[in-house]
C-alpha cells in the first residue's frame, strides 16, 4: 500500500512540475539580473537595431532554436528598425557566463542602447516578442 501512494505522489509532482515548466517556457519577462546589463555591437558581432535588437543565444542541436530563429527573423521584418542577431552560445562562452544563460534558446531584447530588457527562455511566442519590444522602444 505504501508503494502506492509513493507512486501517487510521485506522479503528482512531477505533473506539477511539468505545468509549471510548460507556463513558463518562452515567456518574455523582465529579470533583476539583468538590469544595468548593456550589449554593444563589438560584443554581438553586428550592428544594434534603430529601435531595438533581439539577441538568440542558441546551439547547434537545439531543434526549438531553429523556429525561434524563424519566429524573431519574421518580428525582425515585420517591426521596422528591429534587427535579430543570433550567437552560437557554445562558440561564445564567455558572453554567455556573463549575461547567465543557462539554456537554449535564450532571447534577450535589447533596446536602442544595447541594454537587457526582457529575457525569454525557451522558444517565444511572436505576440510576446511583439509585445516585448514595445516596451523596448
Amino acid at each position: 500500500m505504501t508503494g502506492l501512494v509513493v507512486c501517487v505522489a510521485v506522479l503528482v509532482v512531477a505533473s506539477a512540475y511539468g505545468v509549471l515548466h510548460r507556463w513558463r517556457n518562452g515567456r518574455v519577462r523582465v529579470r533583476g539580473r539583468d538590469d544595468g546589463k548593456l550589449l554593444g555591437a563589438a560584443e554581438l558581432g553586428e550592428d544594434l537595431g534603430e529601435r531595438a535588437t533581439l539577441v538568440q543565444f542558441s546551439s547547434a542541436f537545439c531543434a526549438p532554436c531553429r523556429a525561434t530563429r524563424r519566429i524573431l527573423g519574421e518580428v525582425a521584418e515585420m517591426v521596422p528598425g528591429v534587427a535579430h542577431v543570433e550567437i552560437d552560445a557554445e562558440a561564445r562562452l564567455e558572453l554567455v557566463r556573463r549575461l547567465g544563460i543557462l539554456k537554449t534558446p535564450t532571447v534577450l531584447v535589447l533596446d536602442a542602447d544595447g541594454q537587457v530588457v526582457r529575457r525569454a527562455t525557451g522558444q517565444p511566442r511572436k505576440a510576446d516578442v511583439i509585445a516585448a519590444l514595445g516596451e523596448a522602444v
